[in-house]
C-alpha cells in the first residue's frame, strides 16, 4: 500500500448511504480517513468541521444539487473537488469543471479507478501548492501541525476547541492576507452567521489568550481595524507587533 497520502481526509457526499459506505471502505483500505455526508447543507457543515483534503461530491442530492454545493464551497475554499454522477452528458461535465471542480467521475466506476483519480488530484494539488507541508513553524515559539491537529507553544501542546482550531486553520492558510469578518464567519461558522461579527472577535480573543505571549500586544493574529484579521506572514518572517 502506498503511504503517500496516508491519513489524508476525504469527505464523501452522496445521498445513497450504501454508495457512500462502499466508497468509504475502498478509500479506507488505501489508508485515507473518510467522513460522510448525505445532503448538501450537511456537506457544507461537515467541511467546516473536518477540513478535508479532498471532497467527492455527488451531483444529485435531496436538498440542494451538487453544483450549488460546489459553488458555495468555492466561496470559502480551494479544496480539491471530484464530482460524482450517474449522468454522462458532456454538459454536466463541463458545468462542474466551469464551477471549479478538479475532476469528474461517472457512475458506475470501479474502486480502483476512483482511488486512482483521488490520488491524481491530490498529487496535482500538492505539486501546485505553496503549502506542501502541514507542519508550520511560525517561529521558535509557535509550531502548528495541521495533519495531526496539534498546536505547540514553547514545546507544550495547547488544546484548542473545534471552533478555535477552524478559525486558526483559515487564518494560517491565508497568512499575510486580511480575512474579513464575513469571510471568517462563512468559513468557520456558516453562512447563517454572517451578521454576527462578535463571534469572530470573541474567538480571536480566545486564540490570543492561548497562543500569544502578550495577548494585549499580539504578534501572530493581527487586527485590521474595521476590516478583519490577518495571521502574520511567517514565510517572510514578518513577525511584528500591532
Amino acid at each position: 500500500m502506498d503511504d503517500t497520502f496516508k491519513n489524508k481526509t476525504i469527505l464523501v457526499v452522496d445521498d445513497e448511504e450504501r454508495m457512500a459506505r462502499f466508497i468509504r471502505l475502498n478509500l479506507e483500505h488505501d489508508g485515507f480517513r473518510v467522513v460522510e455526508a448525505y445532503r448538501g447543507m450537511q456537506a457544507l457543515q461537515e467541511y467546516r468541521d473536518s477540513l478535508p483534503d479532498l471532497v467527492l461530491l455527488d451531483v444529485m442530492l435531496p436538498d440542494i444539487e451538487g453544483f450549488e454545493v460546489l459553488k458555495l464551497l468555492r466561496e470559502i475554499s480551494n479544496v480539491p473537488v471530484i464530482m460524482l454522477t450517474a449522468k454522462s452528458e458532456e454538459d454536466d461535465r463541463v458545468r462542474g469543471l466551469e464551477l471549479g471542480a478538479d475532476d469528474y467521475v461517472t457512475k458506475p466506476f470501479s474502486p480502483r479507478e476512483l482511488v486512482s483519480r483521488v490520488r491524481a488530484v491530490l498529487r496535482r494539488t500538492e505539486a501546485t501548492s505553496n503549502e506542501s507541508s502541514d507542519l508550520v513553524e511560525v517561529d521558535s515559539r509557535l509550531k502548528l501541525d495541521f495533519s495531526r491537529r496539534e498546536i505547540w507553544v514553547n514545546d507544550e501542546l495547547v488544546k484548542l476547541r473545534p471552533t478555535e482550531y477552524r478559525l486558526l486553520y483559515h487564518l494560517v492558510k491565508n497568512a499575510g492576507w486580511v480575512l474579513t469578518y464575513d469571510q471568517l464567519l462563512s468559513r468557520v461558522w456558516g453562512y447563517e452567521y454572517r451578521d454576527e461579527p462578535h463571534y469572530v472577535r470573541l474567538y480571536i480573543n480566545y486564540l490570543r489568550q492561548k497562543l500569544e505571549e502578550d495577548p494585549s500586544n499580539p504578534v501572530y493574529i493581527l487586527t485590521e481595524r474595521g476590516v478583519g484579521y490577518r495571521f502574520v506572514d511567517f514565510r517572510r518572517k514578518d513577525i511584528e507587533k500591532s
